[in-house]
């Protein structure tokens, strides 16, 4: 039996929580019907239905901008193929910023 969603679980982190009404974890179910997802999909529907301002602060082109650590299920996401790595049900992606100000 298939489903028509995809479960996923992502938090934000170092600061980057607050481009986000200040929630660390948003749980997600993703519409499967267009195909599977991949982090460069789960990015840009993140800039489009939750970031209420500051896109350049999180997004850059296709991708995270620099300074934003992505990990899935604790695994760097370098190790995974960064942006083209492939959701499954019940990934857990976090977004952490390893920018401060001081």
């Amino acid at each position: 039996m298939g489903s028509d969603s995809l479960k996923i679980s992502v938090h934000f982190g170092g600061g980057a929580e607050i481009l986000f009404d200040n929630l660390k974890q948003h749980d997600l179910e993703l519409p499967l019907d267009n195909g599977t997802w991949n982090l460069k999909r789960l990015i840009a529907w993140i800039r489009d239905n939750k970031m209420k301002s500051k896109q350049e602060l999180f997004v850059k082109d296709d991708s995270v901008r620099p300074g934003i650590l992505v990990l899935v299920n604790d695994t760097d996401w370098d190790l995974l193929g960064q942006t083209e790595y492939e959701l499954c049900d019940g990934d857990q992606v976090h977004f952490i910023s390893t920018l401060h100000g001081g």
